[in-house]
């Protein structure tokens, strides 16, 4: 790692909300800086034409194309954005890591697509672009996925305690840190992504605010039980997943048989879905573990966030504490924009970002694409 130096990180991940940003300093043996930070709505028409490219259709390679533009121009405003707060030249920054906007992830079928133009981003920030972190894991056999666990094992691991972090973005993860032992880790299932669809569906908002909707409505064990025996719950690790599964086709299926269910119903029940998917994740693989904490965005949905404690008692982990990264020095809402940031710095010092333990790759690689300023 070079001496004191700065990276930005960029995440706009599967709930299509936005990008957010921050600006980081890494200083070897010292815990990261987070020196800016910044969170970026995805304008309506933009959100839907991502929503679109979920699923083939016309035209769609040019469509991409354009798409990507438009996020290479909504990244380099988040860019400068940091920059400003944090009183920084261009040139003072290593590089840029951006995940781009996943539209697509079939590990099983050797591919996976993010979509972004970082040669634009380069272009538009005179800054060196890392990009593309998925594409190497999933050469070597790996997933692709989830990247974020090398990080956390860096920046959350405890001698003295074993820890769960959860991430609850559009997808759920989790990163399973025991002391002495190798890091695991794996996406659960739904995070967000199809309470952000119901919400979407019934109250023309892009998401549940604060979880109101879910917490107006009743739990139905019927239907939960029907959600919960989907196939991908039961695989073993690795694994990962996305909204090519977890998508409206999906819950639309399962809720054939619950058509007179009150929509409001529906979001407790899918916000149930989500809090029962992490903790028997948890407690089949991590069962030890004496403290679990949440970032991404789910982490400020007090609905999601008071299911959550109340499956992982029934789940038989009332002894762990439940607390978001907070608690550890970084907002929940900045942890997956802090680990791509840390990702680019791996990629520039050739050092691996990937963790085999967790995406099941034949080894240890160096991620990423680089596209100088």
């Amino acid at each position: 790692m070079l001496a004191q130096s700065i990276y930005l990180g960029l995440m706009s991940g599967t709930s299509f909300d936005g990008v957010d940003g921050v600006a980081v300093q890494f200083v070897p043996g010292q815990p990261l800086q987070v020196l800016a930070a910044s969170a970026r709505s995805f304008e309506p028409a933009l959100r839907e034409a991502l929503f679109a490219l979920q699923t083939p259709g016309h035209n769609e390679i040019e469509r991409e194309a354009q798409i990507a533009n438009q996020l290479a121009h909504d990244y380099a405003l988040t860019t400068n954005e940091l920059l400003q707060q944090a009183a920084l030249k261009p040139s003072q920054v290593q590089a840029l890591g951006v995940h781009g906007q996943t539209i697509r992830h079939q590990p099983t079928l050797g591919y996976t697509r993010q979509i972004n133009n970082p040669a634009r981003l380069a272009e538009l920030t005179s800054i060196d672009v890392v990009a593309d972190f998925r594409s190497r894991d999933i050469a070597a056999g790996g997933q692709g996925a989830p990247l974020v666990c090398a990080f956390h094992a860096v920046q959350f691991g405890a001698p003295d305690e074993t820890r769960v972090i959860c991430n609850i973005g559009g997808i759920s993860n989790i990163t399973i840190l025991a002391a002495e032992e190798t890091t695991g880790g794996f996406d659960c299932g739904p995070g967000n992504a199809l309470l952000d669809y119901w919400a979407n569906l019934h109250l023309g908002t892009p998401y549940d605010t604060n979880g109101c909707f879910a917490l107006s409505g009743k739990v139905n064990e019927n239907l939960l039980h029907t959600l919960l025996a989907g196939h991908y719950f039961a695989l073993p690790p690795p694994k990962s997943t996305g909204r090519e599964l977890f998508n409206s086709a999906w819950l639309n299926i399962r809720l054939e048989k619950f058509d007179t269910l009150p929509p409001q119903d529906v979001q407790a029940t899918l916000t149930a879905l989500t809090a029962h998917s992490i903790a028997r994740a948890i407690a089949q693989f991590a069962s030890r573990c004496q403290a679990i904490y949440v970032c991404g965005g789910g982490a400020r949905n007090p609905a999601l966030m008071q299911m959550l404690g109340a499956a992982l008692s029934t789940a038989g982990l009332a002894h762990a504490t439940l607390s978001t990264t907070d608690t550890l020095g970084v907002p929940a809402q900045q942890v997956e924009a802090c680990a791509f940031a840390w990702l680019a710095m791996r990629c520039v010092t050739r050092a691996p970002g990937n963790l085999p333990s967790v995406t099941g790759a034949a080894g240890p690689r160096v991620l990423g694409a680089l596209y100088p300023r």
